[in-house]
């Protein structure tokens, strides 16, 4: 597997299926370029992204697409039998265990995971990992959004069922960033 060049930051950063969709239902898919330039991510995210969600007719798919067009977003071609074997015997979704497989293969790299066992197996091999709720934080500190922004995300995180991240966890951190000085009024 050939990865090409690093983002914004100089970190290279891959992401599994979950942290695309939740970000493309909430419209803050360019979060993504914006913070850490091309972001990468494997075939089977892909086919479960773009083919499955094009086939269900989610508009996630289309979003998608319209960012690869763009270059903001590459896909990496991994060969799952070619995985080692103690990533692919993981008790985790292909998807998943790609996306670990490609950050181990960069130093220094970032991983996107929401599932908690993913992120667990991700951590045990020294990754950098975060989760959505962590990539709009980082928005926010950047000032790509303003914390009436995030209110409204996180709103929309809770009333939205497609989207698995629980009401508790928006609560406390938009608590969390409302304690938090700011050089700039929202």
């Amino acid at each position: 597997v050939s990865i090409p060049g690093g983002g914004r930051t100089g970190v290279k950063v891959f992401s599994n299926a979950g942290p695309l969709m939740a970000l493309c239902k909430l419209g803050q898919l360019d979060l993504l370029y914006r913070l850490f330039g091309r972001l990468r991510f494997s075939t089977s995210v892909y086919q479960e992204v773009v083919i499955r969600g094009s086939q269900r007719g989610y508009p996630d798919a289309v979003l998608i697409k319209l960012a690869l067009q763009r270059k903001q977003l590459v896909v990496l071609d991994v060969i799952y039998d070619d995985l080692p074997s103690d990533i692919a015997s993981l008790p985790i979704d292909a998807g998943e265990k790609e996306a670990i497989y490609l950050a181990t293969r960069v130093p220094n790299s970032l991983v996107l995971l929401d599932d908690l066992k993913a992120r667990e197996e991700a951590k045990a091999r020294k990754l950098a990992v975060k989760v959505t709720i962590g990539v709009l934080v980082q928005a926010y500190r950047n000032s790509l959004v303003t914390l009436g922004e995030i209110d409204t995300i996180f709103e929309a995180i809770i009333a939205n069922d497609d989207i698995r991240i629980a009401s508790g966890l928006c609560r406390g951190v938009l608590k969390q960033l409302k304690s938090e000085p700011r050089n700039h009024k929202d």
